[in-house]
């Protein structure tokens, strides 16, 4: 009786999967892609007359899919969406960072942008002032896009943001992202890029949270996107909704404020990553968490700055 439960748990369960992870990988052949596996559903269960063939069908079964699986592998080489063309890459001197890949769009609408360019900057670690950590929502307050925007005294802040890594004629999809359909993106941007990007066109809504790093742990922080942009060039990876995307990321980085911080809500919930923060002391700043929530609100202003401001200078004054 357990074996016989057991196994049919197995099936449901692996059918289920194979079922959505095919239909993500297999758009243009659903109806094919569905028939072949009813079919394939079918044939366990007759052979689940006779219990070891059932095993044995099962395991076949699950060994072709899984081996399918293990082989799809990231790829640097597709059609990409033009925002996500290139990932940041990073070489070290000492404290000079130079960044290629540094993306300065100008965008006219949630999917336009009139300017696309692509720059290099050098970066002085010495002159690194302070970090914010920028959440964007669009939707469910509970869901938020996260980055995070390093300061310097003698230029312009530089934003780190873990993307998607789209193909032109893709979708950001939750089940795609479980289903190997998009691999892993680092991009490194202007401010008046990326954030004013997701506060005017798209309309979410952004707020920028100062954070108490010491210098030593700015400069790890920094580092470790450098490193990430280098490995995603060397090596692409998968996006994965759960376990491998902006809050992950970022969560997995935050570890140089302690290194045995706790799992939380907050990697699948990531509208709670300030909560989760400020009980560590992370968000500068006084006052109660509404309070800081409150000021960090850029999306209003950023919506009325005029022509020919400084995008990173006028959300920040008060």
């Amino acid at each position: 009786m357990v074996l016989a439960l057991l196994f049919w748990a197995l099936l449901v369960l692996g059918t289920v999967w194979a079922g959505l992870a095919l239909w993500v990988q297999f758009p243009g052949g659903r109806p094919v892609v569905l028939a072949g596996l009813l079919a394939l559903v079918a044939g366990i269960v007759w052979l689940r007359l006779g219990p070891g063939w059932g095993w044995t069908g099962l395991a076949v079964a699950a060994l072709a899919l899984g081996g399918w699986y293990a082989s799809l592998t990231p790829r640097q080489d597709r059609d990409w969406a033009d925002d996500v063309a290139r990932i940041v890459r990073g070489t070290v001197d000492g404290d000079r960072v130079t960044l290629e890949n540094v993306r300065a769009f100008r965008w006219d609408t949630a999917d336009h942008a009139s300017v696309q360019n692509w720059t290099t900057r050098t970066v002085d670690l010495s002159r690194l002032e302070g970090a914010d950590m920028i959440t964007s929502v669009w939707g469910n307050p509970d869901i938020a896009h996260l980055l995070v925007s390093f300061r310097f005294t003698d230029g312009p802040p530089v934003t780190f943001s873990v993307e998607i890594r789209r193909e032109k004629d893709e979708k950001f999809s939750p089940l795609g992202g479980f289903f190997r359909q998009f691999e892993l993106s680092l991009i490194a941007a202007d401010e008046a890029d990326i954030v004013q990007w997701r506060a005017v066109p798209r309309g979410e809504e952004v707020r920028v949270y100062p954070l108490t790093l010491t210098p030593g742990q700015l400069r790890q922080v920094f580092l470790g996107y450098v490193d990430l942009g280098n490995a995603l060039n060397e090596r692409p990876r998968w996006y994965n909704t759960v376990t491998s995307n902006c809050t992950t990321v970022v969560w997995g980085l935050s570890r140089v404020l302690s290194p045995d911080l706790p799992l939380d809500r907050s990697l699948l919930l990531s509208g709670y990553l300030p909560e989760y923060l400020d009980r560590f002391g992370a968000l500068a700043g006084t006052g109660t968490l509404a309070e800081k929530r409150a000021r960090a609100l850029i999306s209003p202003r950023a919506r009325e700055m005029p022509p020919g401001e400084d995008f990173s200078r006028w959300i920040r004054t008060p």
